[in-house]
């Protein structure tokens, strides 16, 4: 099965329906191509009705009778009457499924004791879980309006040089160059998710960064000392920097030590039974600090996350395995310092 995502050039949703077709997948592997069209020509060759359109294997399993080629913005109306610039996840589940696409490879043992229902019996939330580290679907990945990346992208650089939050007069040059202030582009990239800043606007926190101490350590080849916001975000760093990086955390139920090295593309977890549990407090929207990412943690094996999970009634999440936690982090940060 191939997904094709056809977007015309820096579509804002382009990232947006990439990371919701992830979080559809649930962990399973499948071809994904990002292809951009700019001419009405190559819309009406590839089949573009709107941008983004998803093909599976060539067709649009969105698409509507007598629609017809453009490379446009495409509105998604959903069944509630909202529209939307991408379908959403549940959506693209839902055809993924259909195309012989499973949308999750959790089992059945990993969701019940996490307090979830069995996908088996028609309400599975897994998915939903999973998506708390895409935002719901919108991704890690600024937009390049209003220097919005730029910014960003510099937030990141310096977390990953010196281990510490920038400035903001390390930033005033980039925020110039659009004609912009530094706080001002922080305080936007704030109300979007995509850091946190204090009252007196300074950086707390940077996906996947921390600028206070959290339980999650993560030392880069080359002797940089971070924080991580949570489990995920600490997968993710290596991806991001391209970088051998060691994760030192704790179980929470237990306080046994998690380790996880990544070196020369190989990834030694420590013990090899321990697991990621993803959860939320809460209701959705709302910053990742402040409903997910105390819940996103290591744990020594299933049975320490599902004790946990059990002590917390008020979390709803799942446990992840190895594999499936590194494909997530790895999805969700691995693009955020290579598209300029």
């Amino acid at each position: 099965m191939r997904i094709t995502v056809l977007t015309v050039p820096d579509c804002p949703n382009g990232p947006v329906v990439q990371a919701r077709i992830t979080t559809a997948l649930g962990g399973r592997d499948a071809e994904m191509e990002l292809v951009e069209v700019s001419e009405q020509a190559e819309a009406e060759r590839a089949g573009m009705t709107g941008s983004p359109t998803v093909l599976l294997d060539g067709v649009d399993p969105f698409g509507s009778a007598g629609a017809t080629p453009s490379v446009s913005c495409r509105i998604y109306r959903h069944a509630g009457g909202e529209v939307d610039g991408a379908p959403r996840v549940d959506e693209l589940r839902t055809v993924l499924t259909a195309a012989g696409l499973a949308a999750t490879d959790l089992t059945s043992t990993d969701l019940t004791s996490a307090g979830l229902p069995d996908p088996a019996d028609g309400d599975c939330c897994a998915g939903d879980a999973l998506d708390l580290v895409g935002r719901g679907g919108r991704g890690r990945l600024a937009p390049v309006e209003g220097g919005l990346r730029a910014v960003h992208q510099a937030v990141l650089r310096h977390f990953a040089a010196t281990g510490s939050a920038p400035e903001l007069a390390v930033l005033e040059p980039v925020a110039a160059a659009v004609g912009r202030r530094a706080a001002d582009v922080l305080a936007e990239l704030a109300r979007e998710d995509f850091l946190t800043v204090d009252r007196d606007g300074q950086i707390r926190a940077a996906y996947p960064f921390s600028a206070v101490p959290t339980p999650h350590r993560v030392v880069v080849d080359g002797g940089v000392r971070l924080w991580s916001m949570c489990a995920i975000d600490a997968l993710g760093i290596p991806a991001m920097l391209g970088q051998d990086v060691v994760i030192t955390s704790a179980d929470p139920a237990t306080g046994e030590t998690v380790t996880v090295t990544c070196e020369g593309g190989r990834t030694v977890w420590e013990p090899s039974s321990a697991v990621v549990f993803v959860g939320r407090r809460g209701s959705l929207p709302a910053p990742a600090a402040d409903v997910c990412c105390d819940t996103l943690n290591f744990f020594a094996d299933r049975t320490s996350a599902s004790a946990w999970a059990g002590q917390h009634p008020d979390v709803n999440g799942t446990v992840v395995d190895q594999a499936s936690a590194e494909r997530i982090g790895r999805t969700t940060f691995g693009p955020l310092l290579t598209d300029s």
